[in-house]
């Protein structure tokens, strides 16, 4: 690999930046918008310098690991896309954001969460992963709880809870890691994993660096904190949170599953089924869902779902993976330029609307044909729709499913698990279609018996030239991709599969055959069912005037968050504390009694009540010298019984 410094200036230069657009911003705030633009392209520029390079830059010393950044394959696709995506969402900040306050705080934590997240894409080690990871979750904290309103500041610190609890359960994974295998570098741990033998007591190591991955990509049972943060945060936020954001997340549960556990069939398998349950339950809650921003949120969790099927598919397929691997990567990209332009159009309703319930804003792109027809390509993409860009990664996840119950039945194994797995990816791309369908009808095609509420909100234009645009630009990309796949989509993948252990197929997949379209007319007749018999017959009741209304049935009780989670860390695990704190304390009393007559020469021997210990010993003593000497004393001996066990422990 050659050095290369533009690695390390990719990550610090956006966060140098950060300061200097807070400064210009104190000034002047045009200065500021143009100053922040500026970053972002140059950031752009330079990972595309990337492009064709093998590079590598370390800076030894750092924490004493050191910082270790790489650009190879995988890497520099993930960091184009990251700094393209920012770059597109800071200049449709211009105009979003031109009503808000505190615009200054939030171009400086954007640009600081860029150079973080830039910084866990272009990681060698996985200690810079963590330390740029936790960076990136505290910046971007900042972004989600911008509005500072009730509901945000509440969807806020559940993000916030999440991303510190994964974390340090990430750090612990890591701590017993490096204690086994000696180092955190990338390519060296998929060296020693490679030369085991057994993997079977590297798994709970391997859960447990997950654990903070998972929650940042929004992965059952880690994905509470998702369907609120998306919708609290302003919709540039958001799109950054789910096109980029998201795939930090999926980074590690690559590193963990195409590097540690290469081909992995135990590890793939445990990988498989988190993601189908988090396929399927983000597609359901999509479904139910009756507002915009929710939707989508929704959406990305199921969408996150399909990766990491395809992820688990490459650890049951082993070196079989090429189509599992091909599917992961262009899934990823295809997702986010997807939810780009979606959230980007969700914003453009609320800049105009401030509102996101499909209720009220039903029927407001009715007589707006380019919001209209870019919305549409991502929903067409997002479908699963032949000739669109979606289609081309989840036929390939698709297929990888189908090669693998080939695999086993050709073995004599069992394919009832499996074909179960297939009928719920093709039953979550149904649902895909139904939920894209629902709010494209409302806010597109229904009439809305309320518009006159709406008409004093709609100011002309709806959208300034250069987001409308931006819109366009990354709306055609969508139908071109899934068009000339061989000339997009291939050249993304070929540069993947070396990170991921895999080669290219050795045949190239005919992806408008018949027997790949056939999954295609599968889903979309599932979500042609899903809408027509459920959602408008069961999601829709008539109001108080006759007028068809959507409603969210979906029941209350079933919430993670606030049934388990909050209780058991705002009650349960306080209360079970507690009461360990206080049988520790009552053992102690007992054991500093018989330090008392044995040192202190204190004849009584018998347990003073801690709410009376002062009382006995201190307050009825008219030496404050000597009561000082003792308690001071006393500090003295339990810390150096803390320290002597503290030292065994550590030596034994």
């Amino acid at each position: 690999m050659e050095k290369n410094i533009v690695l390390p200036l990719l990550v610090f230069f956006p966060m140098v930046a950060a300061v200097l657009s807070y400064l210009i911003g104190r000034k002047n705030k045009e200065a500021r918008n143009i100053w922040v633009s500026i970053v972002t392209f140059l950031v752009m520029i330079g990972t595309f310098m990337l492009v064709g390079k093998d590079a590598s830059y370390s800076l030894p010393g750092f924490c004493s690991l050191g910082l270790s950044f790489e650009g190879d394959g995988l890497r520099v696709i993930l960091a184009i896309v990251t700094s393209s995506i920012w770059f597109i969402t800071t200049l449709f900040s211009k105009e979003y954001f031109t009503h808000f306050c505190n615009r200054n705080r939030y171009y400086f934590f954007m640009l600081m969460t860029l150079g973080a997240t830039l910084g866990v894409f272009l990681s060698g080690d996985l200690y810079t992963t963590l330390i740029f990871f936790e960076i990136m979750s505290f910046t971007s904290f900042v972004l989600v709880i911008h509005e500072e309103k009730e509901s945000t500041i509440r969807a806020a610190k559940s993000y916030l809870g999440v991303a510190i609890i994964g974390g340090l359960v990430t750090l612990m994974g890591l701590f017993l890691m490096y204690h086994m295998a000696g180092t955190l570098n990338i390519d060296a741990l998929a060296e020693f994993m490679a030369a085991q033998e057994d993997k079977r007591a590297f798994y709970a190591v391997g859960v447990l660096i997950l654990f903070g991955f998972a929650a940042k990509a929004g992965i059952f049972p880690l994905h509470t904190w998702l369907p609120e943060s998306y919708p609290a945060a302003p919709a540039p936020a958001t799109a950054l949170l789910s096109c980029v954001l998201s795939k930090a997340g999926i980074f590690g549960v690559l590193v963990l599953s195409c590097k540690i556990f290469l081909h992995d069939a135990n590890w793939g398998g445990f990988i498989l089924f988190l993601g189908v349950i988090t396929m399927v339950l983000g597609a359901v809650l999509a479904v139910f869902s009756v507002n915009l921003k929710r939707t989508l949120a929704c959406s990305s969790m199921s969408q996150i779902g399909f990766i990491v099927v395809a992820i688990g598919m490459q650890g049951l397929l082993g070196s079989h993976n090429a189509l599992a691997a091909g599917g992961t990567i262009l899934h990823v990209i295809n997702h986010s330029l997807l939810k780009l332009v979606l959230f980007l159009s969700a914003g453009v309703v609320y800049m105009n609307l401030q509102k996101l319930n499909l209720n009220e804003i039903r029927g407001w792109g009715k007589d707006k044909p380019l919001l209209k027809i870019s919305f549409l390509m991502a929903v067409l993409g997002i479908g699963g729709i032949p000739f669109w860009n979606g289609y081309i990664s989840k036929t390939m996840i698709h297929e990888s499913i189908v090669e693998y119950i080939e695999i086993l039945h050709e073995a004599g194994l069992a394919t009832g698990y499996m074909q179960t797995v297939e009928w719920l990816f093709l039953f979550s791309g149904g649902l895909t279609l139904a939920y894209m369908t629902k709010i494209f009808v409302a806010l597109f095609v229904e009439k809305n018996p309320y518009a006159e509420g709406n008409s004093k909100n709609i100011h002309e234009p709806y959208m300034s030239k250069l987001s409308a645009i931006l819109l366009i630009v990354c709306a055609v990309i969508l139908p071109v991709i899934g068009v000339v796949p061989h000339m997009t989509a291939d050249k993304i993948a070929d540069a993947s599969y070396h990170f991921m252990g895999a080669h290219a197929p050795e045949h190239a997949v005919h992806f408008f055959a018949w027997i790949n379209l056939k999954g295609a007319v599968i889903s979309v007749v599932i979500g042609a069912l899903v809408y027509f018999l459920f959602i408008r017959k069961v999601l829709m009741v008539k109001d108080h005037n006759g007028n068809l209304v959507y409603v969210d049935r979906w029941p209350v009780g079933l919430n993670l968050e606030n049934k388990i989670y909050r209780p058991a860390l705002l009650s349960w695990l306080p209360f079970i504390g507690a009461f360990f704190a206080r049988l520790a304390a009552s053992l102690t009393d007992g054991f500093i009694s018989i330090l008392r007559m044995l040192i202190f020469n204190d004849d009584t021997g018998r347990v003073v009540p801690p709410e009376d210990q002062y009382f006995s010993t201190y307050a009825d003593s008219d030496d404050d010298e000597e009561v000082y000497g003792e308690g001071f004393a006393k500090s003295l001996l339990m810390i150096g019984i803390g320290l002597a066990v503290a030292m065994l422990y550590i030596l034994f």
